[in-house]
């Protein structure tokens, strides 16, 4: 039985500071220290650490530790913030970067990518007041500068060790390639060298002219539609967790709670061993730029048994596997049926949409919607497929401005309400371990002298310091220590508490 598919996003930030020449790491370090700041004042130079500890980007999935390849860097010196609400809100490679807490379902992670949103908003009005006049910090949720340089939005999914990984990479690889149908986030014109916008004058996906390997270690060059990064931040001997870098950074949260549900379904497909190989891919890296490519959805995929099928075949077939699935199944993994019903249901009104009518799934989709303000800019104002207000047109879609983006504008169809983002930006979820990292930082956070995802390190005022591991993404919930937080006064009681407990 597929195990319970937690969840997680990791979304880099594009920034700009303009009116000034500062280099974009100073820049992310001021916005996020403002935003530190800005919530707690007096805690702001004592805030806990991050712990770098058990960091090992260079370990592949394949079962080897690649030192030649380019993976990530583990950049201990720059601004690393944990939050209350279980998150980490850090610079990664000249951007801010926000990584949600572990959720247990993509509800959940959808809700606390909103959070994420909500506090860019917040950041960028905090440093905002902090600066001269004429200078102003600007961020945007996308996924590329428009020059050839590109950052990434990751997802992250717990799957079972024993599942072998081989498996996983033949099996997800269709999904990733052609789930951008709904989930890519629109590119005026290609990046890809040697590809003019004559040629390719818009695409669905932001991140498809950079993806060179069809698995591999690399995140930022060479970059593989498969990352193989084992990494998995909780128990090694029980569980992976598959690193995703294929995805765009969405606006529409209907695209969000797709891009993670339907993966977390093929994922428990994949992992009870009953999707097959039947729409196993013959040349997957050109296969994402084919599709991407291909706003009218018509171009044909070579396959590994050489027939041809389209992106929108691949998800249909995936879409009818999923629903067998769950018939026989059921929801488990996915967070119940509530939820998984709901994630078939718009996997099913968007393959619709698409198929019969394009422009009626334009509040579900971004690159519909960002093309139909693309096209009425170009038609109004006579435009070459060149011209830089286009350019221009496709930045601004992606503005954290609420005042100037265009992705609010455009009607995009609201899942979340307003009352969970703000629970959602203080508070971590209560269905994982993030919930007792959250407690101890809400309560107590003089005492956290350190955290990551799998350990906490706190100082309980006598003795050493204490080392609390957390290898379970599903215990230190709300369900499993709420009771023994809410009737504990001190750090020292509730470490006691949980002592006994064992």
């Amino acid at each position: 039985m597929a195990i319970v598919k937690v969840s997680g996003i990791e979304t880099e930030y594009g920034i700009l500071a303009r009116g000034t020449e500062s280099n974009p790491v100073l820049a992310s370090s001021l916005l996020i220290n403002a935003y530190m700041e800005s919530n707690s004042p007096e805690a702001q130079h004592d805030a806990p650490a991050w712990n770098f500890d058990d960091e090992r980007p260079n370990i592949d999935a394949r079962g080897f530790s690649l030192e030649s390849a380019m993976p990530p860097e583990v950049e201990m010196h720059l601004v690393n913030a944990v939050l209350t609400n279980g998150a980490r809100y850090y610079v990664d490679h000249a951007h801010p970067e926000i990584s949600t807490p572990e959720c247990a379902n993509a509800w959940e992670t959808l809700i606390y990518d909103c959070a994420g949103e909500e506090i860019i908003r917040q950041s960028m009005a905090a440093v905002n007041r902090t600066l001269p006049s004429g200078v102003e910090m600007l961020l945007y949720k996308n996924n590329s500068d428009g020059k050839g340089n590109s950052y990434g939005c990751h997802e992250n999914f717990l799957v079972a060790r024993d599942i072998p990984f081989g498996r996983i990479v033949s099996q997800i690889t269709p999904h990733f390639v052609t789930r951008q149908v709904f989930a890519g986030a629109g590119k005026v014109g290609s990046e890809m060298l040697g590809v003019s916008t004559e040629q390719v004058p818009f695409q669905l996906s932001q991140r498809a002219d950079f993806f060179e390997e069809e698995v591999g270690l690399e995140t930022t060059l060479k970059r593989p539609i498969v990352n193989t990064r084992d990494e998995p931040h909780c128990d090694p001997q029980k569980y992976r967790r598959l690193h995703v870098i294929v995805g765009d950074a969405n606006m529409s949260q209907v695209a969000t709670f797709l891009k993670v549900g339907t993966t977390s379904l093929i994922l428990s497909l994949i992992e009870d061993d009953v999707l097959g190989a039947d729409l196993t891919l013959a040349h997957p890296v050109s296969a994402i730029r084919q599709v991407s490519y291909d706003p009218t959805l018509k171009q044909t995929l070579l396959m590994a048994d050489g027939s041809r099928m389209t992106a929108m075949e691949i998800q249909w077939a995936l879409l009818h596997k999923s629903m067998d699935y769950v018939e026989s199944v059921g929801f488990e993994s996915v967070g119940g049926e509530v939820i998984g019903q709901r994630i078939i249901d718009l996997w099913e009104e968007v393959l619709t949409g698409l198929e019969h009518d394009p422009d009626s799934v334009a509040d579900m989709v971004d690159w519909i919607a960002k093309k139909r303000i693309v096209d009425g800019m170009q038609s109004r104002h006579g435009l070459s497929n060149g011209d830089s207000r286009l350019k221009a047109i496709d930045l601004q879609y992606h503005d954290m401005r609420a005042e100037k983006c265009l992705a609010t504008r455009a009607g995009l169809r609201t899942l979340v309400e307003t009352h969970q983002v703000e629970r959602a930006i203080r508070h971590a979820p209560d269905t994982t371990r993030a919930y007792f990292r959250g407690q101890c930082l809400e309560r107590w956070p003089d005492q956290v002298v350190s955290a990551n995802w799998d350990c906490l390190v706190l100082d309980v005022g006598r003795g050493p310091l204490r080392r609390v591991p957390m290898m379970e993404p599903l215990r230190g919930t709300k369900d499993l220590v709420g009771q023994m937080c809410s009737e504990s006064d001190t750090l020292l009681e509730l470490l006691d508490r949980l002592g006994a407990e064992k």
